[in-house]
C-alpha cells in the first residue's frame, strides 16, 4: 500500500450531527457497542470470508484485496490459503448465497464491502452466532443487538478535502466535475467535502454532478466524465470504481483526482492525486482481535491521523504551484482539529427539504454518531445534473 504524502508530518445515512465547537478526536471511533470477547483463534487456523461488489480489478475493490493482503502479512496469515474471495456479488440473493458458501468452507469471520450486502449479513448473523460479520459502508450493525455483526468505514472526507485543494488550484475553468455513484449520504459527503477543499483555495470554483446510480459501471462513469467536460469542467473527480473518469479527463486534456488508486499508471497526463480509504488499518485490526480473543468494536471509523485514509502520491509533473504546501497546512490543520471540513459559511437543502444554515466558526461534525457518513445536503456551489 503506498503511504499518504504526509507520513513524516503525521507521525508526531444517516445520523446528523451539528455542533458550534468542537475537534476531531485523533484517535479510532468506535461509535457502537462492541460485542462480547470470544476465546482466541490459532493463526493456522483461522479463515477469512472477502464479498467484493465487482471485479477484483476495479480500483474499489482492488484496494479492500490490497488491504486484505497487507494485514495478513502484518499478522502471519497466508492470504492465498485463509482467505476465501467472492467477486462480483451483487445488492441482491446472490450475496445470501456467497455468505453460504463462505460459513460452508469454514470461515469464521465475512467481510462484505458494499452498501447492499449488509441486509444479507444482518439476516444470516443470528443463524451463525459463531461467525463474526463486518460490513463496510453500513449503519444497521452499529446499533443492533447482536454481538457478532460489525460496521467499518473510514473518514474518507477529511482525504478527499486535502484532494480538492490540488483540484482548486488546477482549474482554470473554475468548474469542478464529479462522476457520483449513488445519491447516498456517503456519496454526497465526500464530494462535498471535495469541493469544500477546492473552495478553501480557490473562492470562485463551482462544481457539477452527474450520478451513475451504479458503483462500478465504466461505460456509464465515462458517458458522465464525457458530459462533464462538455460542459466546461477542466478537472474530473470521482465516486465510483472505475478509472474510466480518469481516462476520460486523459483523452479529453483535462484532469483528474481519483479514488481507491493512484490513477497516475492509466492517466500519467490527467491524474492529479487520489483519495484512499487504508482497508488495511481495519482488517488487521478486526484480525487482530480474532486472533486474541479481544471483541472487535461493533462500529469502527478510522482518521486520516491515523492513516485509515491517506492520499496517493501528488503527480508532481502537473499539480499546480505551491499544492503540496497548501495540502500539508490543511492536513496540519485536520489533524490538530483546528481546519473543520464542514465547517460555515455553510447553506444546503437535502431531498427530504431539510436546511443546513452554518454561520461563521460554526461546523458539522460528520461521523459523529456512526461511521457511516451521515451528511447528504446539496450545498451552495454544487449543482446536481443528474
Amino acid at each position: 500500500m503506498k503511504k499518504r504524502i504526509l507520513a513524516l508530518l503525521m507521525a508526531g445515512v444517516l445520523a446528523v450531527g451539528l455542533t458550534a465547537c468542537g475537534g476531531t478526536s485523533g484517535e479510532t471511533e468506535e461509535t457502537g457497542g462492541e460485542a462480547a470477547e470470544t476465546a482466541g483463534i490459532a493463526a493456522a487456523d483461522l479463515k477469512v470470508g472477502l464479498i467484493l461488489v465487482g471485479e477484483a480489478a476495479d480500483a474499489y475493490n482492488k484496494n479492500h484485496i490490497e488491504g486484505m493482503q497487507a494485514a495478513c502479512e502484518t499478522l502471519g496469515l497466508d492470504y492465498d490459503t485463509q482467505v476465501v474471495v467472492k467477486t462480483n456479488i451483487g445488492e441482491d440473493s446472490t450475496c445470501a448465497d456467497a455468505i453460504g458458501e463462505l460459513i460452508d468452507a469454514g470461515c469464521q469471520a465475512i467481510f462484505a464491502n458494499s452498501f447492499g450486502h449488509e441486509q444479507y449479513m444482518v439476516e444470516a448473523a443470528p443463524d451463525y452466532p459463531d461467525v463474526q460479520f463486518c460490513h463496510a459502508t453500513g449503519y444497521q450493525s452499529a446499533s443492533d443487538d447482536l454481538d457478532n455483526t460489525h460496521n467499518y468505514f473510514a473518514k474518507i472526507f477529511e482525504a478527499r478535502y486535502l484532494a480538492g485543494i490540488a483540484a482548486g488550484l488546477k482549474t482554470e475553468t473554475n468548474v469542478l466535475g464529479y462522476v457520483a455513484a449513488k445519491p447516498y449520504a456517503e456519496v454526497i459527503s465526500g464530494y462535498t467535502a471535495f469541493y469544500l477543499g477546492a473552495k478553501s483555495v480557490n473562492p470562485d470554483v463551482t462544481m457539477l454532478v452527474n450520478y451513475t446510480n451504479e458503483w462500478s459501471d465504466a461505460t456509464k462513469e465515462a458517458t458522465n466524465a464525457q458530459a462533464l467536460i462538455d460542459q466546461g469542467c477542466d478537472v474530473i473527480s470521482q465516486h465510483s470504481d472505475t478509472s474510466a473518469p480518469a481516462t476520460t479527463a486523459e483523452n479529453n486534456g483535462v484532469f483528474a483526482v481519483g479514488y481507491n488508486d493512484d490513477m497516475i499508471s492509466v492517466a500519467p497526463n490527467a491524474a492529479l492525486v487520489s483519495a484512499r480509504i487504508n482497508w488495511g488499518s481495519y482488517y488487521e485490526y478486526a484480525l487482530g482481535c480474532l486472533l486474541s480473543g479481544e471483541a472487535i468494536a461493533q462500529d469502527w471509523c478510522g482518521s486520516y491521523a491515523e492513516n485509515a485514509c491517506y492520499l496517493s502520491d501528488l503527480n508532481e509533473a502537473i499539480i499546480a504551484e505551491g499544492t503540496k504546501e497548501a495540502i500539508e497546512a490543511a492536513a496540519a490543520g485536520i489533524t490538530d482539529g483546528s481546519v473543520q471540513v464542514f465547517a460555515g459559511p455553510l447553506h444546503g437543502v437535502n431531498a427530504n427539504g431539510d436546511e443546513l444554515n452554518l454561520a461563521e466558526g460554526e461546523f458539522y461534525t460528520e461521523n459523529e454518531s456512526s461511521s457511516a457518513p451521515a451528511f447528504d445536503y446539496i450545498i451552495d456551489g454544487i449543482t446536481v445534473l443528474s
